[in-house]
Formats: C-alpha cells, sequence, structure tokens
C-alpha cells in the first residue's frame, strides 16, 4: 500500500472529488499522506488547526466588537477547544460537564456564559459554586430557580427570535420568551433582586439569512426599552447566538447585518456601553474536520451499487445535512483491486475518482443494523470495491459530539492533527 500512496502523491494535479470537481493539491496531498500513515481500514478524522485559526482571524477582521463565546456542544475535542483559548475565545456551556471542561483549561468562569434557558438544580448550584454568573432565562421557573439557587447570577432574557432565518436546525420551538411575556419576565427578575445584564436570541443553526439578525436586534432593543420604562437598572448585554457559517460571502453578509443593526437601534451613546457577545459553533468547527471511511461491503443489484461504510448514522452522521453530505464527497478508488487488470488506467495506484468515469446510481448505508442508518441514497459513484475509501470534508459540526456505540459500533476516532 505504501508504495501506491508514494505513486499518487507524485501526481496530484489528477485528483477530482466524486462529483468531478478539482480538489486543492495541498487537501489531496493530506488525505493520502494521513491514510498513508494510518495503516487501518477505521474510520478517521483529519483536524486542521490551521483552519481554526484562520476562522479566528475571520470573526476578529469582519467581527471585532462582537466577543466570540464558542458553543462547546458543537464539537468537545480537546485540541479544538484548546486552540479556541488560544485565540481569546470565550465560551457558550449548556451543562455542569462542559463548564468543567472549559474551566479545566484555564478559562475564568467570567469567560462562561451558562446559555441554557432550561438546567437542572444541581448544575445551577455546580455554576453558583464555581463563579459562572451570566445565564439566560426565557420562563418564570426558571427565574425562580435562579433566585433560590444563584442569587448572585446575571440574567440575559432569551427571546424567540422572529422565524425568518431559513435555517436548518431552528431554535425558536424550543427555547425563546415571546413579545408578550418579556415585561412579565423582567419584572419577575426585578421582584427577585436578580440583575438583568441584557437580552439574548439565536436565530438557528446554519441560517443563510442574514437579514435575520437585523430582525432579530430590532425585537431585542424593544426588551431594552421595556427595562427603561420599568425604571430597571442599565442593561449592557447582547447576545446575537449563532447560525453563522464558515462559507465567506454568507459570513461577511451576516457580519455586515450584525453591524448595520447595532448602529441602527442603539444609540452612539448606547453603544460606548454596550457589549456585543455571540456563540458561534459551526463556524468554527466544521471546516476544520475531514472524515475518511473505508467500505466495508458491496452488493450489485442491476444498474444499483449498495456500499457500506465503516462509519454512519450513528456515528458521525446523524445531525450532517444529507445534501451537504453528498456535495462533499471525494471517493478514493484503490486501482490494485482491478485483479491486475494491465489495462486499466494508472494500474496498481489509489486514485481519486476520475469525473470522466462511468458512475453508477448508489446507496451508502453506515455500518449498523438499523435501516435508518443510511448515509446516501442515488448518489452517483464510480465503481468501488470492498477497501476503497470515501472521504467527507466539513465534518467538524454535531459530529464527534452527537456519536454513539450503537450496536457495539465504537464512536471513538483516531484523529490526525495537521498545521
Amino acid at each position: 500500500m505504501e508504495a501506491l500512496l508514494e505513486s499518487l502523491l507524485s501526481a496530484p494535479d489528477q485528483f477530482l472529488s466524486s462529483n468531478g470537481l478539482k480538489i486543492d493539491e495541498c487537501f489531496s496531498e493530506k488525505i493520502i499522506s494521513t491514510i498513508k500513515n494510518h495503516q487501518s481500514e477505521e474510520a478517521f478524522y483529519m483536524l486542521d488547526l490551521g483552519v481554526v485559526a484562520n476562522l479566528m482571524d475571520t470573526w476578529k477582521r469582519n467581527l471585532p466588537m462582537v466577543q466570540p463565546f464558542y458553543a462547546v456542544k458543537c464539537n468537545t475535542h480537546p485540541d479544538l477547544l484548546a486552540t479556541m483559548v488560544a485565540h481569546g475565545s470565550s465560551f457558550d456551556c449548556a451543562s455542569r460537564s462542559e463548564i468543567e471542561s472549559i474551566l479545566a483549561l484555564g478559562v475564568s468562569p467570567d469567560h462562561i456564559i451558562y446559555a441554557n434557558p432550561c438546567k437542572a438544580s444541581s448544575h445551577i448550584k455546580y455554576a453558583a459554586k464555581v463563579g459562572v454568573n451570566l445565564t439566560t432565562v426565557d420562563s418564570l421557573d426558571e427565574i425562580e430557580k435562579i433566585r433560590k439557587l444563584h442569587p448572585k447570577g446575571s440574567l440575559l432574557i432569551r427571546i424567540k427570535a422572529p422565524d425568518e432565518s431559513g435555517s436548518r436546525w431552528p431554535m425558536s420551538s424550543k427555547y425563546g420568551a415571546l413579545p408578550e411575556e418579556v415585561p412579565q419576565l423582567l419584572q419577575a427578575a426585578q421582584t427577585a433582586g436578580l440583575k438583568v445584564s441584557g437580552v439574548a436570541f439565536h436565530i438557528g443553526s446554519k441560517s443563510r439569512n442574514s437579514q435575520a439578525y437585523k430582525t432579530a436586534i430590532q425585537a431585542a432593543k424593544a426588551v431594552f426599552q421595556e427595562a427603561d420604562r420599568l425604571c430597571m437598572p442599565p442593561m449592557h448585554v447582547l447576545n446575537i447566538g449563532g447560525g453563522f457559517v464558515s462559507d465567506a460571502l454568507c459570513f461577511e453578509a451576516a457580519a455586515e447585518a450584525v453591524k448595520t443593526a447595532v448602529h441602527r437601534y442603539f444609540s452612539e451613546e448606547e453603544r460606548r456601553s454596550l457589549t456585543v457577545i455571540a456563540e458561534p459553533g459551526r463556524f468554527f468547527a466544521e471546516t476544520a474536520f475531514t472524515l475518511a471511511t473505508n467500505i466495508i461491503g458491496k452488493r450489485v443489484r442491476g444498474e444499483v451499487r449498495h456500499y457500506w461504510l465503516n462509519e454512519g448514522f450513528h456515528g458521525s452522521m446523524m445531525r450532517v445535512d444529507r445534501a451537504a453530505l453528498v456535495r462533499s464527497c471525494i471517493s478514493l478508488k484503490c486501482m490494485s483491486n482491478n485483479n491486475g487488470n494491465d489495462n486499466e488506467k494508472n494500474p496498481g495506484m489509489m486514485v481519486m475518482h476520475d469525473g470522466g468515469a462511468r458512475t453508477f446510481s448508489s446507496i451508502v448505508f453506515g455500518p449498523t443494523c438499523d435501516p435508518i442508518d443510511k448515509v446516501s441514497e442515488g448518489h452517483q459513484l464510480p465503481e468501488l470495491e470492498v477497501n476503497d475509501w470515501l472521504v467527507f470534508r466539513n465534518m467538524g459540526a454535531y459530529t464527534l459530539s452527537c456519536s454513539n456505540n450503537f450496536n457495539g459500533f465504537s464512536s471513538a476516532k483516531i484523529t490526525y492533527l495537521t498545521n
């Protein structure tokens, strides 16, 4: 196998994705060299920490006045978290375990927001004990819990963002106070003697409508005005949540929408005391991870090909957009599987799919016996064999963190770090 991979590395310009698109030469070299070093059929991740660093630079360049609180739930890989710490990120935690993991990295409690509007009492007690004071609420019952268990806590009123984001995973059905509920929440916090520091919202994960930030910020400003009407101490925190994607054009549009809305709805005097924070997860994690999977089984039914991978729905693909998964797929074919056919192009080599080769409608299954464990259906793939590879880019968001050991297939993945 080593000789085959060496020969491929000598001609990276022939690399094509399974969609017939050319693959970046540097990236293709990383894939091949990593599989070479892996020397196993087990599925594994590649984590490029350089991508994370570049994305932090992109964030600071486009949203310099917004402090990112990385959403730990998105991906908890220790090296990713450590990189975020090194580049000055704060953190959005939703449980005691997440808070513990971030504190263990040396992060100050002041740089953690307990951004879960409905918290277990024992977790609230722990947050109070370690000094994680900033938290979100969207109900009277939650305010009462904070009053009893964490009276020194500081609240952000989580509002329901206007439902116009077009996000892949909207949040509004589960969290967020309605406009008519806000005055009662503010009054309850005031009566309880709790500090209300500001307002939070989340337009939904993987949003493609940047204008949703403008509408949500306008709604947040209305809460600031209501607090003023109730003669409450001035609020100073605006939490614009997540929903950001790393696609350059989409992110730049979202950043511009945020900046425009903050300037439109908050006066210059208000902005001087305003702290704007956000809870990006996918933005930093998604494109930094690449997943390599091995084909462990095959079945031919006429013109349709069935393939089984050693990774699937219960592993890394539960929360992945299937259309995006297909777009990111790269097939890596080992030509040595051609049983010595000397007429085959580049015999004895491992090559990426030739965009001009014949393809077949294919169904790709995961390894478990669960019938819903299906990676893709109807995807056009070249003729592949057992021990060939399918590589998926952009696999860092809600993959490792959502995987499980169903059917006894381990969710533990070997992760290779690259620069």
